[in-house]
């Protein structure tokens, strides 16, 4: 309740996109500015404070709705359709006007082609969405991108390119970064009803949601900012292609939106789906290529730092866009 949250935290709440552009800035410059070493150190932070960030996302929505998320068959389908299906047309689509380099379409088809489970959830609550059927659906489509983007690399690369995809990262981060911060999350609203710890506890990662995703975003443009600016004259011809994605796939998901008929807050959950990509989380699986694909973390990055200017307007104008019909 409004009583419990600190003043400074209502202001980072109200203020969250600018200072999440602001920790971008101050990665960017950290990373520009620190030693390698430094900058490596950053890299192996990149897992712990994301799961944390996942942590306190999933405290954010009640799991007594979980149940009734997970009956609505018809979201479901729909947001999966829409990821797997429509997503990879489109990514074959865009394909063409991506620079040559394995490395950097590696890179683009890692992060294009695997939906976000993360921060989407966040801007799904700013701009009035179904955070909870996103919550719900999260599992889902980390499981089904696990399990189909080396079946989208096969069909996209030839088989050659399969070899260099892991699937070890994938049950790493389907475990540490869903599983455990999902149970976590559940187990301490269980206890929170009896134990006073654990509502201090859901309090306080509640509370400091804002300041963990300012660090997720400094800790991952930092540990990356070198080789972005060292490919420039590469990485700057995939801004428009990433760009463009923000044009094409809100409309094509307000229209799966309206064919699905959709009320409006599940509607602007399912474009933001389709839209916003799992650049956090495929970033490790970037770091674990081989040194010949080593361009791919920079090329995921590069995704993050557009993405995340594209949703400060999609937030915006996304009610214009999920005027859908209420479900009949």
């Amino acid at each position: 309740m409004t009583e419990h949250v600190p003043r400074w935290a209502q202001s980072a709440e109200r203020w969250q996109v600018p200072l999440y552009l602001g920790a971008i800035g101050v990665g960017a410059a950290a990373g520009l500015v620190l030693p390698g070493g430094a900058t490596a150190g950053l890299e192996i932070a990149i897992e712990p404070v994301l799961g944390l960030l996942l942590y306190a996302t999933f405290l954010g929505v009640p799991f007594t709705r979980l149940r009734e998320s997970l009956t609505d068959s018809r979201f479901l389908v729909t947001v999966l359709v829409l990821n797997f299906v429509v997503v990879p047309l489109v990514v074959a689509a865009l394909l063409p006007l991506v620079p040559g380099e394995a490395a950097i379409r590696v890179g683009v088809l890692l992060v294009l082609l695997t939906p976000c489970i993360d921060y989407v959830i966040v801007f799904t609550r700013l701009a009035g969405g179904a955070a909870d059927r996103l919550l719900a659906a999260a599992p889902l489509l980390m499981l089904a991108q696990m399990a189909l983007l080396p079946v989208y690399f096969l069909l996209f690369l030839g088989p050659a390119a399969t070899d260099d995809l892991d699937r070890g990262p994938f049950l790493r981060a389907l475990l540490l970064l869903i599983v455990l911060p999902l149970g976590a999350a559940a187990l301490t609203q269980v206890l929170a009803v009896r134990r006073r710890a654990a509502r201090q506890i859901n309090r306080a990662m509640t509370t400091a949601m804002v300041p963990l995703m300012m660090v997720t975003l400094a800790v991952v443009v930092g540990s990356q900012i070198h080789e972005v600016v060292g490919s420039a004259s590469m990485i700057l011809a995939l801004i428009p292609i990433y760009a463009g994605w923000f044009v094409v796939m809100p409309a094509i998901g307000a229209l799966a939106a309206r064919m699905a008929r959709l009320d409006a807050p599940r509607g602007r959950a399912l474009i933001l789906s389709g839209a916003t990509r799992n650049s956090l989380v495929v970033l490790p699986l970037a770091l674990a290529l081989p040194p010949a694909l080593g361009l791919a973390p920079a090329v995921v990055v590069t995704q993050t730092l557009v993405e995340l200017v594209a949703l400060v307007v999609l937030i915006r104008v996304l009610p214009r866009l999920a005027r859908v019909r209420a479900t009949a």
